[in-house]
């Protein structure tokens, strides 16, 4: 009977976000495109998200809240392990809107409407396959942070199928030190629950994000990008940890 309920929910979900995109998002994009704005773009995504979380029964819990950037630029990496991650993390973080934008696979940009979507907002698209055009975008999106956003990233580069942390990437890392912004490590648990690989269905549960203190780069040379990137990895792995224990506190009580 859960498993007809989820199902259920997850249609409802699925039908209302590709009504939401065509119905509301088509006709937001074009005033985007007509007056060049984009701000309500960003709110109506994430009022979509908010809905989409409701009707899927998911809740995300908040620690560390006060590390959050809200006076300056900063980027926020987090790990990944579901597809459901990313606009969980950009609902929580929606008090950084409309200046948060997003480092996303390149693929994702030839899906209808969100696509050029994400282009008006000023997300951007990374193809890690491709070093020039990443080198390219990397710079672009160091540009963005100079020029005062922060972004949302990725740095394992993919999915994690068992949950375990992956090796990082060093294109963000780079990102930082070129743009001199700082680094919020944060770890999101509980999204796996909720979306399994090579299953549609989308089950209701408790995700955790847990934030840490920001990680200064001004002063920091690229050759020291690795010893950046150790340095992340070993707090996003902190924090993961620390989400786990406090998810398994919640689950006893």
């Amino acid at each position: 009977m859960f498993t007809l309920i989820t199902a259920f929910r997850s249609l409802v979900a699925y039908v209302f976000v590709i009504g939401y995109i065509v119905i509301i998002g088509t006709p937001a994009l074009l005033i985007a495109l007509a007056t060049n704005t984009h701000a309500h773009l960003i709110a109506l995504g994430i009022n979509c998200i908010r809905i989409a979380m409701g009707i899927l029964g998911i809740k995300a819990e908040v620690a560390g809240a006060e590390y959050i950037q809200h006076h300056r630029s900063a980027l926020y990496t987090v790990n990944h392990a579901s597809n459901v991650e990313p606009p969980i993390l950009f609902a929580v973080l929606r008090s950084l809107t409309p200046k948060l934008k997003v480092v996303y696979k390149a693929v994702l940009r030839k899906t209808p409407i969100l696509g050029r979507g994400f282009d008006q907002v000023g997300f951007v698209p990374i193809e890690r396959e491709h070093r020039e055009r990443a080198t390219q975008a990397i710079d672009r999106a160091a540009a963005s942070v100079q020029s005062g956003n922060s972004l949302l990233m990725f740095p394992e580069g993919t999915r994690s199928r068992t949950g375990e942390l992956l090796p990082f990437k060093k294109g963000a890392f780079v990102l930082a030190l070129k743009a001199q912004a700082p680094i919020v490590p944060a770890a999101i648990f509980g999204a796996a629950r909720a979306m399994r690989p090579g299953s549609p269905l989308i089950w209701p549960t408790t995700v955790r994000v847990h934030f840490g203190p920001p990680i200064e780069t001004t002063g920091l040379q690229i050759a020291q990008r690795d010893q950046l990137t150790e340095r992340v990895r070993n707090e996003v792995a902190r924090l993961l940890a620390e989400a786990a224990a406090a998810d398994a506190a919640a689950t006893r009580h």
